[in-house]
């Protein structure tokens, strides 16, 4: 660690001084704002239709578009292949009112359900953006979706229609007779007419540009996403048009957007968090953003971070440790002072990642972000005015009562560990499970939202993450939490990620097993694995070290990063893997 990062931690805490911030944080004095805020107080971020009716995605482009904004640039798209297009809010306003008018004269009906099967383009924003503001619920899917994910999802959504392209539209034929609800495929690309696909573009240049956004009922739906459990099917988590309230005022006061600000995140619109904050957030803020086509590679981040002069970056730990992998040397060879400020999704940030950001990024650390797909938007983070924990996920968002609690229901004090619950009632929180309500209520009971997560709280109020409540181990009689293994691994210089389980022993419980991914030019041996054990048990305790290490090639992760650790599971015990289509490809 070098001496200027010495000096700029403090404890393990990263202090900031705040008359060196580049721009003044929009959330200021939060303890006094976590006891006067009223969601109330929100609903004036956004615009409202008479008798109280609203619309997301006329708030996303359409005030902008008419009004001081128009000619500002909303998104910067580059394909990934050097060739860099950019679109103001008049024109992605006159774009989703086109596919808004195609959906219309294909008699789509409000809250149809629309699938967007796309890789990032422009065209996926405009027919997510074009079917919210037609009164549609639209439905992103990740472009690395099988058929069989495919069919899961319109089929249980009963979804009318789906935007796709050439390619990618083999994959919906091979499950299409399974399908009856599906009525329209909508083609941007080569569309097949003989077969009835619709040609996006010929419809899109024959439509008008002029529609009026249908003004919803604020608790009728905007869209929806599939997310995948231990077992059973996908299910389909429902949002409502009123969560722009709070997907507008957590882009201002988490990711502290402003108005000359370049935003980028890393995230697929198929993850909420490219819906929310890759799409509905910023663009509520009136903030100009980026979309990065391609696959990851960080010369290509690096260089998009430079040319493109952006200065929010919101990424996945995965990505973060990727990045690491690759070394300083890169980094230093591009000028990405542009940057003021680094966030984080998807999983637990290892503290390593922060302190590496500090050292790369010119003392700028990343802060951490919970949330859900559940929640639908961040509701524990470390905010841009506060100091940093490394390894904790913040405080509660102003507005959002989050609590430790024990199997009764009852808050845990201070540095005790229970499961992680939320007082239901925020604008974001999802609406319902499509077509389950047994399974929604799963997640409701003693008055609060069970996450799923265990964690504890610290003297300070800080939130630390423990893990999913199917994930802690049991060993030698002490809990241990996964994550916090796998944050100590990491910091071995051999190993670049790193997954955790617990596996049955009949002496201590269980024992904690690694699955670990090596830094290139490090080779496997047993002298390695007792270096690597070593290391852990002087960092955590002498009980809370992988008794038994596999070295692996990947990881199985999600297309959003997460590590799933109940297929290392479900692969070392011999159980069902349950579903797997949002396995990264």
């Amino acid at each position: 660690m070098t001496e200027k990062t010495r000096e700029f931690m403090h404890s393990d805490i990263v202090r900031k001084d705040m008359a060196q911030l580049r721009l003044e944080p929009n959330l200021k004095g939060y303890e006094g704002l976590r006891e006067t805020f009223k969601w109330a107080d929100a609903d004036k971020l956004v615009e409202w239709f008479p008798g109280g009716k609203i619309n997301s995605a006329y708030n996303v482009i359409d005030r902008h578009a008419l009004g001081e904004r128009k000619d500002k640039i909303a998104l910067i798209y580059d394909d990934g292949e050097g060739d860099a297009q950019k679109y103001t809010f008049k024109q992605l306003y006159e774009e989703t009112n086109r596919f808004a008018n195609v959906l219309g004269r294909l008699g789509v009906k409000r809250q149809d359900r629309v699938f967007v099967f796309l890789q990032r383009t422009l065209e996926q924003y405009v027919s997510f953006l074009g079917a919210i503001k037609a009164g549609a619920i639209a439905s992103p899917m990740f472009p690395a979706f099988g058929p069989d994910a495919i069919k899961d999802r319109l089929l249980d959504s009963g979804a009318v229609a789906i935007v796709t392209d050439s390619e990618l539209v083999k994959r919906v034929y091979t499950v299409k007779d399974q399908l009856p609800d599906l009525k329209h495929i909508i083609v941007a690309g080569d569309a097949n007419a003989d077969a009835g696909e619709i040609d996006y573009r010929a419809e899109m240049a024959s439509a008008s540009d002029r529609f009026e956004a249908v003004p919803m009922d604020p608790e009728e739906f905007q869209f929806m996403l599939y997310t995948s459990g231990t077992t059973g099917k996908p299910k389909g988590v429902v949002h409502a048009h009123k969560g722009i309230v709070q997907q507008t005022l957590s882009t201002r006061w988490v990711l502290d957007v402003h108005e000359e600000d370049i935003f980028w995140c890393t995230a697929d619109l198929g993850w909420v968090t490219g819906v929310v904050y890759g799409c509905l957030g910023p663009w509520s803020c009136g903030a100009t953003q980026v979309g990065l086509g391609g696959r990851f590679d960080p010369e290509r981040w690096y260089r998009s971070i430079q040319d493109h002069r952006i200065s929010i970056w919101y990424t996945a730990p995965t990505a973060v440790r990727m990045l690491m992998a690759k070394g300083d040397d890169l980094p230093a060879k591009h000028d990405l002072t542009c940057l003021r400020a680094l966030y984080s999704v998807g999983e637990p940030l290892n503290p390593e990642g922060v302190r590496w950001a500090l050292e790369v990024f010119d003392n700028k650390p990343f802060h951490d972000t919970w949330w859900q797909t559940e929640t639908g938007s961040i509701l524990i983070t470390n905010f841009p005015e506060m100091p940093i924990k490394p390894g904790s996920m913040g405080k509660a968002l102003p507005g959002i009562y989050a609590a430790v609690v024990d199997e009764d229901g009852n808050e845990l004090p201070q540095g005790e560990e229970g499961s992680l619950v939320i007082r239901p009632g925020w604008p974001s929180m999802m609406r319902q499970i499509w077509k389950n309500e047994p399974k929604f209520n799963e997640y409701l009971r003693d008055g609060w939202y069970y996450t799923g997560d265990t964690a504890k709280i610290d003297e300070d109020g800080y939130f630390w993450y423990v893990g999913r409540a199917d994930d802690v181990i049991k060993t030698s009689g002490e809990r241990v939490g996964p994550f916090e293994v796998e944050s100590a691994l990491i910091e071995h210089e051999a190993i670049v990620e790193a997954g955790v389980i617990g596996k049955p022993d009949q002496l201590r419980g269980s024992i904690i097993k690694a699955f670990i991914v090596l830094t290139p030019g490090y080779k496997e041996s047993d002298e390695l694995k007792k270096d690597i054990q070593k290391f852990v048990k002087s960092r955590l305790a002498g009980h809370a070290y992988p008794r038994e290490i596999d070295f692996v090639e990947t990881l199985p992760k999600t297309r959003s990063g997460k590590i799933m650790r109940r297929l290392l599971r479900a692969k070392e015990l011999g159980l069902p893997t349950g579903d797997t289509s949002t396995l990264e490809g």
